[in-house]
């Protein structure tokens, strides 16, 4: 069974997904930890539970999303994974920072690439990968059809949906992605999302405005 613990990190209020098994392996998702009490934070979850980190996994590469990647990777001798069209808005993030004024990230680099049909395996558990382009080029989501979940980054929100206004997103692409892919899943999906609270695929069917 896998278990689901997230952090909200940083100024943005990013979500920070860690996941394991009863084996104890486990992958983290977009670590946006910036301050350093906040890497503590995470390293002290991943010591205290007895963890063995497997992956970091990336759902879209914007600044919110890996300001701790870089971390990640040294501290627990990880490859950071994320879909190719991503490169583009990796590559953009320390500018982001500065004309933002955002200081302390650590620039990282990515060390592989997923897609839609890939596989990632932890311990005795998978999660399948979906493309879901629009709120980023490379946007992925990370399901797991027998607990029936979906990390699904910024994609869609409970009663909203992703930002679109940002380079390289695209409105078109982000409603093709919820309509065709996030909604094909049954009501009782839990979705994970990047920022605030989580919801189900069958409540966002019934009241997302978006949607309706």
């Amino acid at each position: 069974m896998i278990h689901i613990h997230y952090f909200t990190f940083s100024p943005l209020a990013e979500n920070t997904y860690v996941l394991w098994d009863e084996t104890k392996e486990a992958v983290i998702i977009d670590p946006g930890c910036l301050a350093q009490y906040e890497k503590e934070e995470l390293a002290d979850f991943i010591a205290d539970n007895q963890l063995t980190v497997k992956h970091l996994l990336q759902t879209h590469t914007h600044l919110d999303h890996v300001f701790g990647s870089a971390f990640v990777k040294r501290k627990f001798g990880v490859k950071m994974l994320m879909h190719k069209n991503e490169v583009p808005v990796l590559r953009d993030v320390e500018n982001r920072c500065k004309v933002w004024g955002i200081p302390g990230y650590e620039p990282v680099q990515e060390d592989g690439f997923i897609d839609e049909g890939d596989v990632i395996k932890f311990g005795n558990s998978t999660l399948e990968i979906l493309f879901v382009p629009g709120h980023a080029p490379g946007h992925l989501s990370f399901v797991n059809h027998a607990q029936k979940f979906i990390i699904g980054g910024d994609v869609l929100f409970k009663g909203s949906i992703g930002r679109y206004d940002f380079p390289m997103s695209s409105y078109t692409d982000l409603m093709n992605s919820i309509r065709n892919k996030f909604m094909t899943l049954d009501d009782d999906y839990t979705v994970y999302p990047g920022h605030n609270a989580s919801t189900t695929i069958g409540q966002e069917r019934r009241s997302n405005p978006f949607l309706n």
